[in-house]
């Protein structure tokens, strides 16, 4: 139930941002999670689309400009998202746009307060929900930037950070949101239960999101920060022939220090032993863990086997 819930999540996300009709092959191409071949595909996004449209949401078919006679598909912002409801900042944040299609939790206290949101009309068919998906306070917000294209800001495990927020994805029963990071200059996720505290719009401001659809299959995270483990920050000593890839991979913000001889020093936090592992180790001799000890021991443990082996 997990998968077909992320995909048909998903699918409405993509549906929902979409500022022309997309045609099945960019649809399946896009949204995670369905079967190869057309026949497969075919029947399995009818399904989603029909169980779209007994929740009361439009899923309309239309033709795809330039493209002769083919059709496409979209869900227009205005038959889904309720009109504007004249509310407070405070009333906004608790009921503002909603989650998916689906009961929020098990705190929701209506089936169709999944409807809530900022702009358009109200469906008339209320239905009982899918499923029940996971919330978290940041994300009404969250939904809002993405919907006005305004640049956002927040706290994700300590540390600050500010995005152009280009959409929603539940993976594996968590919300992430995606987008381009303005202090790493790169796109990144972030899980959004682990945002402290509210974001921050910087509602003078709007960005243009990109036209490409790659972003939705971005790594949720760096995968040393996937897990529920301890978080530890770790400084790693990277030699000048992997120095600018490191960075570029990391960012200029992650550099602690940099030496004359073209070596960087960096510093990241790490909750995955396992991922971070794997990363310092295949820069091979390349890369050196000089804290926390604990992390370098770690490493150290791990490859003497090997080397007793050769």
């Amino acid at each position: 139930m997990t998968d077909k819930l992320e995909r048909l999540t998903n699918l409405l996300l993509v549906l929902l941002a979409a500022d022309q009709p997309l045609s099945l092959d960019h649809i399946v191409h896009t949204v995670e999670g369905y079967p190869e071949g057309y026949e497969a595909y075919r029947q399995a996004f009818e399904r989603d689309k029909r169980l779209l449209r007994e929740q009361g949401i439009q899923v309309a078919v239309e033709a795809i400009p330039g493209a002769g006679d083919a059709i496409g598909y979209r869900i227009h912002p205005d038959d889904y998202w309720l009109p504007d409801l004249k509310l407070t900042d405070e009333e906004q944040r608790a009921l503002n746009l909603a989650l998916a299609a689906v009961r929020v939790d098990e705190r929701a206290g209506q089936d169709a307060a999944w409807k809530l949101g900022a702009g358009g009309t109200l469906a008339s068919v209320q239905t009982a929900p899918l499923a029940a998906l996971p919330s978290a306070p940041a994300l009404p917000l969250l939904h809002e930037a993405i919907r006005t294209r305004t640049p956002v800001s927040f706290v994700h495990r300590g540390r600050r950070r500010e995005i152009e927020p280009y959409g929603l994805l539940f993976r594996n029963g968590f919300w992430y949101v995606v987008g381009h990071d303005r202090m790493r200059d790169a796109p990144r996720s972030f899980r959004v239960d682990r945002i402290e505290g509210l974001p921050e719009l910087e509602r003078d401001a709007t960005f243009v999101p990109p036209e490409s659809a790659d972003w939705r299959r971005t790594l949720p995270e760096d995968p040393w920060m996937m897990g529920e483990g301890q978080e530890l920050t770790a400084e790693v000593r990277i030699d000048a022939l992997h120095a600018r890839m490191a960075e570029a991979e990391l960012g200029s913000a992650a550099v602690a220090g940099r030496s004359a001889d073209g070596s960087v020093v960096v510093r990241l936090p790490v909750v995955n032993r396992d991922a971070f592992r794997s990363w310092v180790l295949e820069m091979l001799g390349h890369a050196e863990v000089i804290s926390p000890e604990e992390l370098r021991r770690d490493i150290v443990e791990w490859v003497r086997p090997l080397a007793g082996k050769r």
